[in-house]
């Protein structure tokens, strides 16, 4: 076989046999499961146990969590935001570019061929040679290819396909974050829109309990039974707690602008459905991941093991870097001042070339480059197990608020229902003549109190179920 013939053979030979090296660096491995006791669960000694909660292994990945809630407006409200909303669109953007990064680093490991073209109109000068002759002009036609390949010989390119892909991966699990954060912060606001509806309600009950005693004291004027001025009293009652609409109204408002907000609309386009306390129902089984489970299905666990990943591989990028490298090109270009004559053979010409550059002196630079991504990755080790303690801290955060809303609501459950008997006895004694107004008066500010810090505490538990999806990821529905 002719040299020229078995040249291309023996480079091709040799980039697949050298390509087949090892990258250098260190191999990533997910971070180990938190250790623990067999079947040890979130909570610290001497939390209140959350009602229904357990933690099951089965417990399945984040879904259409809102359902467990059987508010039909509320799934259409969350529904509508992870379509609409700007900061789904802002994740998915960015997993798109991500993605668009990683063909670009496969890309950057494949052999790369370029084609040119040219026409070019040339003056000789004759003269610069030493020769007397006229100086010609001449036009030159030219058309090549050229094919070059690195042969990534420690794996420098490998690496940085892998950080570009870990990047990417990255991205996929904060876009998932977003969604789950998104879904949370919108079924946030429907409770909270809920909570101030009930609490309104509360004190136009209340009011509507005031204008009754008024009407009472009036009667009791009437018939002579009571001073002119006892009617004082009741109407100062009256002005005190319409006093407390406005304050829960503007709250109320604002919560809805809010929604507005996460749905991707502006308060004068969208308006919020009237969510009503009574129309939501809580899990009564709440089954949670095990905490070993937990770190392999949370998205901002997986972003940060993600980013601890492109850190890792970082590395090898930067220990590449510090070894020799090997590049083999070969170009093929065809000249004439002809046209016609463009593809004859006698107008070809052709070069194979392989170029080995090393590092010699770089003034400590690439060692301290390497350094810099061994740090990195410590820094990413670090965040990744603040991300699963913190994620930890939120689920046993809110188990502890569930069962502290429980007792909450018991308690005030029997203060509502000790404040409606007082009511009754204090107007029932009033009417008799045997109490005075001021009891009546009393007895109604510990029953509006009563209703009002129920709302809040019914409110306050859907808002906490809402976060202990949100701190779990898991799925609460069984089918």
């Amino acid at each position: 076989m002719p040299l020229s013939n078995r040249l291309p053979c023996t480079a091709v030979a040799l980039a697949l046999a050298l390509g087949g090296c090892a990258a250098v660096g260190p191999e990533f491995r997910p971070p180990a499961a938190p250790a623990g006791p067999a079947g040890a669960g979130y909570a610290m000694v001497g939390d209140p146990a959350a009602p229904g909660a357990r933690l099951d292994p089965e417990a399945r990945s984040a879904g259409p969590w809102w359902e467990a809630f059987g508010d039909p407006d509320l799934d259409r409200v969350v529904r509508q935001a992870l379509a609409e909303s700007p900061s789904v669109a802002e994740a998915g953007a960015t997993l798109a570019r991500y993605q668009a990064e990683v063909r670009a680093a496969r890309g950057a490991q494949a052999p790369e061929v370029t084609a040119n073209g040219s026409a070019q109109r040339e003056r000789i000068n004759t003269q610069a040679f030493g020769f007397n002759f006229p100086t010609p002009t001449i036009t030159l036609y030219s058309i090549g290819a050229g094919v070059s390949y690195d042969l990534d010989l420690f794996g420098g390119k490998r690496r940085a396909t892998e950080a570009a892909q870990a990047r990417a991966d990255q991205a996929a699990r904060q876009a998932d974050a977003a969604f789950l954060a998104l879904s949370g912060n919108v079924a946030l606001q429907a409770m909270r829109v809920a909570g101030l509806r009930a609490r309104i309600a509360a004190v136009e009950a209340v009011i509507a309990d005031d204008r009754r005693t008024i009407d009472m004291v009036r009667k009791a004027e009437a018939l002579g039974g009571q001073a002119p001025s006892a009617i004082t009293g009741g109407r100062a009652q009256l002005a005190e707690d319409e006093a407390l609409l406005p304050p829960l109204q503007r709250e109320l408002d604002m919560a809805r602008h809010q929604l507005a907000l996460l749905v991707g609309k502006s308060p004068a386009e969208w308006s919020p459905p009237d969510f009503d306390m009574a129309r939501l129902t809580a899990p009564a089984e709440i089954p949670l991941s095990l905490p070993s489970t937990l770190v392999r299905r949370r998205p901002d666990i997986l972003a940060a093991e993600a980013e601890l990943h492109a850190a890792t591989a970082e590395i090898g990028v930067a220990v590449a870097a510090q070894y020799p490298d090997i590049r083999l090109s070969a170009t093929l270009t065809q000249s004439t001042m002809k046209p016609e004559q463009l593809f004859n053979y006698s107008s070809s010409g052709w070069n194979l070339l392989s170029g080995v550059t090393s590092p010699v002196f770089d003034g400590g630079r690439l060692k301290a480059e390497r350094r810099a991504a061994e740090a990195t990755a410590r820094v990413s080790l670090a965040r990744y197990q603040q991300t699963v303690l913190r994620a930890f801290v939120q689920v046993s955060d809110a188990l502890a608020a569930l069962g502290s809303d429980q007792q909450r609501i018991a308690a005030l459950g029997r203060a509502g229902d000790a404040a409606t008997a007082r009511v009754r006895d204090a107007e029932a004694a009033y009417r008799l003549g045997g109490g005075a107004l001021i009891q009546v008066v009393d007895a109604q500010r510990q029953l509006s109190r009563a209703r009002q810090a129920l709302a809040e505490a019914q409110a306050q538990r859907f808002a906490d179920l809402v976060e202990l999806y949100a701190a779990t990821a898991t799925d609460w529905r069984k089918g």
